[in-house]
């Protein structure tokens, strides 16, 4: 052992974790009740300085998208991360704080002494938790991830992000897993496509004629985007973004001298936007809200990005609609309901998505063909489904919710509940979105609210929002207030006071 000496005791704080460095090696210290820990110093989702996050309840969380891990351990309780931090060997020489720069070894991949088969059908960001939680959770038996696409999962958050704007290349986005970690923890990767499911038997049909029975399925297909139902709409410059393989085929035709169309105003239609004009192309969105995000984020929230957009040179066109996209072989302009004629080279789609459920005929759907599922996550005994294409029961409610980290707790829930367990989502929906360099956070599931307070101007970031029914926190939505919101993240999982929000998040 290699120890080196790192801080004084008094250095570390109560609230929050304090970064470190041994060389190249970087590490934050925490306090675990009257004891300190040592851990990898950046999150593994996506490298997140855990200094800048908060320390709450026994949790250290993650500032950017809100992962938290245990104090005492390390251990990983809340995704995006899917893996636990790597802890340091730490000893206290009088009031001083020595650290090895070595790890301490990760538990290995559980013994093959489980006859069971548990089939995932999806490999996203929900069939990848559930994997990995399984064998996290110490399931020794076969898991298979059934996969339309021949990549292994990777991060679909980037491609309206990034990839769109000319920053990472389609070939970079990230795999939420290496191919080592499949190899290693004996998951199969099959690469096919479900056609139907018998419940009672417990059988998937797949596309090649294979049947694969199982002991325990989650299913994880997420959601498809809704098509775009136009005339012209066929034209090969008209595009939806879900897949590295369409954000792929949208850069092979974008360059920075186009005109885009982007129809619909969702999160994706606008992180387009904003990609793509970064990327240098004009760009107009035909929008149906005049304010974009206003249920989520409320006006004030709604009004700022809209105008980030258009101060970066996006237009909008809020009253009217297209009604055919002209072209003979490629797309030439977006026609209006009002007879205006929009110049255009592509056209990108962002008007929401549906559950990719059309396999499950067997199976009894919502009228928005998502499946009910129970607290824990059970569609019937020995079946589960999560995330995009799950209605489940949210503060009483049932709630189908489209977003990214909310689908992974999904999927430790299903893992934990298969093995045995009875877990149910306690937690408090999260997610992000960004627009022109900035980020927006958003936490809670707010349909209404009766009054909203914010710290610092929405037009003007940083700042926080906090959204207010009968006194208690609803929703808060920030921008560049990263710790604050990892405070909440924890605080607001049991009923906090607007007034104790405040008191918390002012400090």
């Amino acid at each position: 052992m290699s120890l080196h000496r790192v801080a004084r005791c008094a250095d570390v704080p109560h609230d929050r974790g304090l970064a470190v460095e041994i060389g190249d090696c970087k590490i934050v210290l925490l306090r675990a009740g009257e004891q300190l820990r040592a851990f990898q110093g950046e999150c593994p989702h996506a490298g997140a300085p855990l200094a800048d996050g908060a320390l709450c309840h026994g949790r250290l969380i993650c500032p950017w998208h809100k992962a938290e891990f245990r104090a005492e351990d390390g251990v990983l309780c809340e995704p995006p991360a899917l893996d636990s931090l790597k802890r340091y060997p730490l000893e206290l020489r009088g009031e001083e704080v020595w650290v090895d720069d070595l790890p301490l070894e990760d538990p290995h991949t559980p013994p093959a002494d489980d006859a069971r088969t548990f089939v995932i059908v999806g490999a996203g960001a929900a069939g990848t938790a559930c994997a990995a939680a399984l064998r996290e959770k110490g399931f020794g038996g076969r898991i298979v991830m059934i996969d339309r696409e021949a990549d292994a999962g990777y991060d679909r958050t980037v491609l309206s992000k990034f990839v769109l704007a000319g920053e990472m290349p389609p070939e970079d986005t990230p795999p939420l897993r290496d191919e080592s970690f499949y190899k290693e923890q004996r998951i199969e990767r099959l690469q096919n496509q479900i056609t139907s499911i018998d419940a009672q038997t417990k059988a998937l049909h797949l596309s090649d004629g294979q049947t694969l029975s199982y002991h325990a399925a989650v299913l994880a297909t997420g959601g498809e985007p809704n098509p775009l139902e136009l005339p012209g709409a066929e034209l090969p410059q008209v595009f939806l973004l879900r897949s590295k393989a369409q954000a792929e085929q949208i850069m092979k035709t974008a360059s920075p001298d186009q005109r885009a169309v982007i129809i619909g105003d969702s999160f994706i239609a606008l992180e387009c936007a904003s990609a793509l004009r970064q990327h240098g192309l004009d760009v107009t969105v035909l929008a149906r809200h005049a304010i974009p995000f206003a249920a989520q984020f409320g006006e004030a929230v709604g009004k700022a990005i809209r105008a980030l957009h258009e101060e970066n040179g996006v237009k909008f066109i809020t009253e009217h609609e297209a009604t055919e996209i002209i072209g003979d072989d490629k797309v030439e302009a977006v026609l209006l309901d009002n007879g205006l004629r929009l110049s255009a080279d592509l056209v990108l789609a962002g008007i929401g998505v549906h559950p990719a459920t059309e396999a499950f005929a067997s199976l009894p759907k919502e009228k928005d063909q998502s499946l009910r599922v129970d607290g824990g996550m059970r569609v019937i005994e020995g079946l589960w489904a999560i995330g995009d294409i799950a209605t489940f029961p949210l503060n009483g409610q049932p709630q189908r919710i489209e977003h990214w980290r909310l689908a992974q707790q999904h999927a430790r829930i299903a893992a934990a509940n298969m093995l045995g367990g009875d877990e149910h989502y306690l937690d408090v929906p999260f997610f992000w979105t960004w627009h022109f360099g900035k980020n927006y956070d958003y936490l809670g599931h707010a349909e209404h609210w009766d009054e909203v307070e914010f710290l610092g101007e929405p037009e003007n970031p940083p700042f926080i929002g906090l959204f207010g029914r009968n006194g208690v926190v609803v929703a808060a939505v920030a921008c560049e207030k990263e710790r604050a919101m990892a405070l909440l993240t924890e605080r607001m999982k049991q009923p906090l006071p607007m007034e104790d929000a405040w008191e918390l998040i002012r400090d």
